[in-house]
């Protein structure tokens, strides 16, 4: 089993946009997966048309497998699996200070699932938390998606700092351009720099497409309904190079 973050210190740069559709992606490959929302705005249990719990679940998500398992919903799609979002995740980071081993708890609570899943991918909520830490603990890789301008340059720069000053592991960070304009200048010469300066960036690149944003409208994956459109494909072809990354057939 493998496991995919997608996160961001910033909010806004499509985090959620590539969680579904790699989730969906890599379903379509073949792969069982299970996309886990923990952000408590629940979009992306919003995209697959499952609503969040109001009900207080939150401190049962890292110490009890059984009722974690039985949260798991299908999705419309073969292979494809959702943990939906509650509004109790909000509080996870008060929950995971008063644990032991508070950084690793989500890795734990991932190990049991290795029978039912090829691969999981985590949908993360932004911001550095305790939180954060079990993710990084927990993923294979993070996918981190940069809008190419000066503010999303600072906060990918600021997520670099963060993982020095802790000691994990920057190899599992890959970052790509999400939400990019061929024609604005500042974005050219943002994916020039960033590019030159950080060799770990991943060729395939996130267009601003006004299908993507119809993902609300549809409320399934772009690749679900204009998977032919070049702009979607990337979607496909950052999946690709993540699986190749992580040793995926």
């Amino acid at each position: 089993m493998r496991v995919i973050a997608s996160y961001s210190i910033k909010g806004g740069v499509g985090k959620t946009a590539a969680s579904v559709n790699l989730a969906y992606a890599a379903a379509s490959a073949g792969h069982e997966t299970l996309l886990i929302d923990l952000d408590p705005q629940g979009a992306s249990s919003f995209y697959f048309r499952l609503r969040t719990s109001k009900k207080d679940r939150g401190k049962s998500f890292f110490s009890r497998r059984g009722r974690l398992l039985k949260n798991i919903k299908g999705s419309n799609y073969r292979r494809l699996d959702i943990l939906p979002a509650n509004l109790a995740f909000r509080n996870f980071d008060i929950m995971l200070n008063s644990m032991q081993k508070s950084k690793k708890k989500l890795k734990q609570i991932l190990i049991p699932l290795d029978d039912d899943y090829d691969l999981i991918i985590l949908d993360c909520p932004p911001n550095l938390t305790l939180l954060a830490e079990n993710i990084f603990n927990a993923a294979d890789i993070i996918v981190v998606p940069v809008i190419p301008t000066t503010l999303s340059e600072r906060t990918y720069d600021q997520l670099l700092g963060f993982f020095d000053s802790k000691g994990y592991k920057k190899k599992k960070i890959r970052p790509f351009f999400s939400m990019t304009q061929q024609q604005n200048r500042l974005h050219t010469d943002t994916i020039n720099k960033m590019g030159k300066k950080h060799s770990s960036f991943l060729k395939s690149r996130i267009g601003f497409s006004q299908e993507i944003e119809k993902m609300g409208l549809h409320r399934e994956p772009v690749l679900a309904y204009a998977s032919k459109k070049s702009p979607v494909q990337a979607y496909r072809s950052l999946f690709n190079e993540v699986a190749k990354a992580l040793g995926m057939k």
